[in-house]
């Protein structure tokens, strides 16, 4: 089973593959409170998660926010192990007392080659791309204000879904949440018809040209030491572009990797280590209360439908 682990991992490793994708300047970061009803059997139990829309003219990238912050203590953990062993990473722990999960998947658009990259991790970044959604839009004359944005109603079908949006003119960014998109104005909050799903503006920020985000950190042993597979600082600089060393893959062929991390991810991710030349086993445990089991919610309400 190790053996097979380490084959795929080292398939993996070799296709590393360049993007032909230019970084776009980050003008606003603008954060959505995510609700879905992932589970019909259970209305009242929403799943939600913070998100953090990252957008320019020509790009923009839809993340989770909860993930920023959860990878950023994880990195601090893990980078407190390796400078306490010297710089080498030869047996990582990482305590994990989160029981819910948060979103792997990142949403990519660039504009002006009319090209979606979706990003998913599993320990290295794999990108699958899509051509962008044309979403046929239908504009009203209704407004609304969200803190203070004067916005304007649109609605349309997409993805199995009746979809109504709101979005500000005064913002010239046709991005907005998930794969939503097309608009002249930012979209500022969205929901389905059936309340199943929405989007609610949770605040904006401007990007300041001088914002930047180090790709490294300091073990204090004097070595820059730079984790793969963590997202922290990187969404929270001042350029969108594709995380470097991405690893170009379709749909099956990452379908076959979840299976394997789902079946063994503690050998999967060692696996991972050693297809890269490092050393040492990977441990995950969960310092959770007693009785208390991590969160895998049903999904028997995806977001995306089939068009009936």
């Amino acid at each position: 089973m190790k053996k097979n682990l380490i084959q795929l991992a080292l398939m993996t490793v070799l296709s590393y593959s360049a993007w032909a994708q230019q970084p776009d300047k980050a003008l606003a970061r603008v954060r959505y409170t995510f609700t879905h009803v992932r589970d019909t059997t259970q209305r009242d139990k929403p799943y939600t998660e913070n998100m953090l829309l990252i957008t320019g003219q020509n790009a923009s990238v839809y993340t989770s926010y909860d993930k920023i912050n959860r990878s950023a203590a994880l990195r601090q953990q893990i980078q407190e192990q390796i400078s306490n062993q010297a710089g080498s990473a030869t047996n990582i722990r990482v305590q994990n007392r989160e029981t819910r999960p948060v979103s792997q998947i990142d949403y990519f658009r660039f504009s002006n080659e009319g090209k979606l990259i979706i990003k998913e991790r599993i320990f290295n970044n794999y990108l699958i791309e899509e051509p962008i959604p044309r979403i046929n839009w239908k504009i009203s004359k209704d407004t609304a204000s969200f803190s203070g944005l004067l916005c304007q109603k649109a609605t349309a079908r997409f993805k199995g879904r009746d979809w109504t949006v709101w979005f500000a003119p005064e913002l010239p960014f046709s991005s907005g949440p998930w794969k939503l998109n097309g608009l002249p104005g930012l979209i500022v909050e969205a929901y389905d018809a059936a309340k199943e799903v929405s989007f609610k503006f949770a605040g904006l920020e401007k990007v300041a040209p001088s914002s930047g985000a180090a790709e490294s950190q300091n073990t204090g042993t004097g070595t820059a030491v730079k984790l793969v597979g963590i997202d922290t600082e990187e969404y929270l600089g001042n350029e969108i572009k594709l995380p470097a060393n991405a690893i170009r893959s379709t749909r099956s062929e990452l379908d076959k990797l979840k299976t394997a991390y789902e079946k063994d991810p503690e050998g999967f991710l060692s696996a991972q280590m050693a297809a890269q030349g490092m050393k040492g086993n990977f441990k995950i445990s969960r310092s959770l209360p007693d009785g208390v089991k991590p969160v895998k919610p049903a999904v028997n309400n995806p977001i995306e439908l089939s068009e009936k």
